[in-house]
């Protein structure tokens, strides 16, 4: 049976269309979210962040809390890692997102959208608490709940201005997900130091 290019162009659907209308949208709410008075973004990403975090680190506690500790011990390495990785699983989402409603969209774009939705918060949390806690180390405190206010007063001023929101959320992103990473794989290998291969010499 011969085939038209009208019958599979038909078949496989208009993604140029939806993807249009997806990327209109998306536009359209940035637009939207931008013509907000600055105070009401201010409370609005403060607010959010400290639901996400304290949602976050509650379920996470021992994972999320051994991320922020390795985010500060080395951040330089955790950035290096997770700039990368954010920028993958970030077009990933936004692949998902943009052809959701193709043809294709249920076998991929709805499980791209997930794997975003369920990556791009938890590494968001995990990255603003390291840098609350960085600063509030700086005053003589240093407790994970105070790291989790400070993290989202940071948030929440930077919602002054949109390059400073998309500023923060990509270096909280960037450390929280190298961060993840590092612990996960770290994770894979010795779980305890007592575990560790201990030399002879060193034995008691």
């Amino acid at each position: 049976m011969l085939m038209w290019p009208l019958d599979l162009y038909t078949i496989g659907g208009r993604p140029g269309l939806g993807s249009v209308v997806s990327l209109s949208g998306a536009g359209g709410m940035i637009a939207a979210y931008r013509s907000l008075e600055p105070a009401v973004r201010v409370g609005i990403q403060f607010g959010v962040a400290v639901l996400v975090t304290t949602i976050v680190l509650g379920l996470l506690h021992r994972y999320g809390s051994k991320a922020v500790r390795k985010s500060r011990r080395s951040p330089v390495i955790s950035i290096g890692i997770g700039g990368p990785s954010l920028l993958v699983v970030s077009a990933l989402a936004g692949t998902g997102y943009l052809i959701v409603d193709t043809s294709i969209g249920v076998f991929f774009g709805i499980p791209l959208v997930i794997l975003g939705a369920a990556v791009i918060p938890v590494v968001l949390a995990i990255g603003l608490t390291a840098i609350g806690r960085t600063i509030a180390s700086r005053f003589g405190t240093d407790r994970l709940w105070v790291g989790i206010v400070v993290g989202s007063l940071v948030s929440g001023v930077a919602g002054l201005a949109l390059p400073a929101t998309v500023a923060v959320a990509g270096l909280a992103g960037a450390l929280g997900l190298g961060a993840s990473i590092r612990v996960l794989f770290g994770s894979a290998g010795t779980a305890r130091p007592d575990e560790r291969t201990v030399p002879p010499a060193n034995k008691i």
